[in-house]
């Protein structure tokens, strides 16, 4: 067998592909961005065309950038963002690919608030509605686009769709199909009756075949391995729901371990032995045979600096430094203080509210970039702490946690998150937590570790720590409580703001 592990991570944004060693060690790595589309208000798609073609070249550059011939690949596991909607046709062939940043069914989630569907779908799936999620876009495109909708013959998610392209095989595993309430979660299998809540009844046949995280989901082809690189025959595993696989990366996997993600989106997840809660989570997934992860999460994190960075800040920095470092260090320089600006991280819609806007608060004339900066750092720790507060709330018990996707890079959000969140932050060691919780997966299934726990003790190693700043206990729970207070009365105002579409506007004028 191989003394390697294949890990790929299909981002909304990002496929990577990293080559570990059994101890954990990087040999090699490759990333590719793709392209979103936006074809109206509130719709994000991607061509899945372009991230089979991504992921060929991650998995050929890393594999030429490593040195080492393919058949030292003893398995492969994928990572992918979860929900959204990635659907072939009834012939196998692509057909769309919604990302999870998609607001187009809040609509549909309103409506479905009335009627009280969440209370049918949570007892089963212990999920309630919400935009982005899969059977929620699924019957939005039922009900609104039903000539595509009758082509589909395969629904399941982005890593899924990479697994169909290396293997051939349409399946899917249990971590995502948990994470998109479309199982039993206790049963851990498909539920008609659940279907049925979501209006999808008629749609079973869509749903591939069910396996574990860790089982071999097929090999990797000749064909494919032409394309690649890869040799043929290679194991490829089930792979992961990223947020599940992001944890285990970073060596989340003992029962009461925590985990926090600032990437894309805000995670923030608890290792569970049982799915019943004392009060409801936003999502619980499987986290392996046995266990589960309670989750609350929105896509209100460091996409934030991402956007702003983009838009303001490219090329305001020195050469050779990163512009994400340079507004860090920015905002770092700036000594916290009673007035600074408040900032709501909602650029792709909140949690449960899709008519949400990002927005500053509290600007005064004196107040600079770095001011601004630190707003934005705050306000996506303090989103993380809005999570934070329901699962414990739930009853999940934790006194620590480990932080990893884009934001655990900066020498200075991490603190922040100490600060705000009032617990000790450990970061992982590997950037590529993701891919290495992929790779930890696919060491598991062809029996180089025995379980998960196992993995992620030969891989993971810890590489900062952080400690809450006592003194500024008083500040930040004090700026939190105004946080909330704002986002309140902002409710009715997002309503008002979005209820007009800009082509219905531009009609009415």
């Amino acid at each position: 067998m191989g003394n390697y592990l294949l890990g790929l991570d299909a981002g909304n944004t990002v496929i990577k592909a990293v080559i570990f060693d059994r101890t954990g060690n990087e040999i090699a790595a490759a990333s590719e961005e793709g392209h979103s589309r936006m074809p109206s208000p509130g719709h994000v798609e991607r061509g899945l065309d372009e991230l089979w073609a991504n992921a060929r070249q991650v998995i050929r550059a890393c594999l030429e950038r490593a040195e080492i011939p393919p058949e030292e690949i003893a398995a492969i596991g994928c990572a992918g963002h979860g929900n959204g909607l990635y659907a072939l046709d009834r012939d196998g062939a692509p057909l769309i690919g919604i990302q999870s940043l998609d607001t187009r069914a809040a609509g549909l989630v309103d409506e479905w608030r009335e009627a009280g569907v969440g209370d049918r779908t949570y007892p089963v799936a212990r999920q309630r509605p919400w935009p982005s999620q899969t059977p929620t876009l699924l019957a939005w495109l039922k009900r609104h686009q039903p000539e595509l909708f009758n082509r589909i013959g395969t629904v399941f998610f982005s890593k899924d769709f990479v697994v169909n392209r290396l293997t051939g095989r349409r399946v899917s595993e249990v971590s995502d199909m948990s994470g998109a309430g479309l199982l039993d979660l206790a049963a851990r299998r498909y539920d008609k009756a659940l279907m049925e809540a979501y209006g999808l009844g008629d749609c079973m046949d869509l749903l591939p075949p069910l396996i574990e995280s860790a089982d071999i989901a097929g090999t990797v082809t000749e064909e494919v391995a032409t394309q690649t690189g890869l040799a043929a025959g290679t194991p490829v595993v089930g792979g992961l729901f990223d947020v599940v696989a992001s944890a285990l990366g970073s060596g989340v996997a003992r029962t009461g371990s925590a985990s926090i993600i600032a990437g894309t989106w805000s995670i923030n997840q608890v290792v569970i032995d049982s799915p019943d809660l004392d009060g409801p989570v936003f999502m619980s997934s499987t986290f392996d045979r046995s266990r589960y992860m309670a989750m609350e999460n929105s896509a209100t994190s460091a996409a934030n600096l991402e956007w702003l960075v983009r838009e303001f800040f490219e090329g305001e920095h020195a050469e050779g430094v990163s512009p994400f470092d340079a507004c860090c260090a920015l905002a770092g320089a700036v000594e916290p203080a009673a007035d600074d600006p408040l900032y709501h991280p909602y650029l792709y819609g909140a949690q449960q509210d899709g008519h949400a806007r990002a927005g500053f608060y509290g600007i005064a004339g004196w107040h600079t970039k770095g001011h601004l900066l630190r707003a934005l750092l705050e306000g996506v720790a303090f989103g993380h702490r809005q999570h934070i507060e329901t699962i414990r709330k739930a009853g999940a018990v934790f006194n620590e946690a480990v932080l990893s996707g884009g934001g655990s890079r900066s020498l200075i959000w991490p603190q922040i998150f100490a600060d705000v969140l009032g617990v000790p932050v450990t970061v992982a060691r590997s950037r590529e937590t993701g891919a290495l919780g992929a790779a930890i997966a696919a060491g598991t299934g062809v029996g180089i570790f025995a379980d998960f726990g196992a993995g992620a003790a030969a891989m993971v190693r810890a590489e900062r720590h952080y400690r809450p700043d006592v003194s500024l206990e008083a500040h930040y729970a004090r700026r939190y409580a105004l946080y909330q207070d704002i986002a309140e009365a902002m409710v009715p105002l997002w309503r008002r703001l979005t209820a007009v579409s800009p082509a219905a506007a531009g009609a009415a004028a």
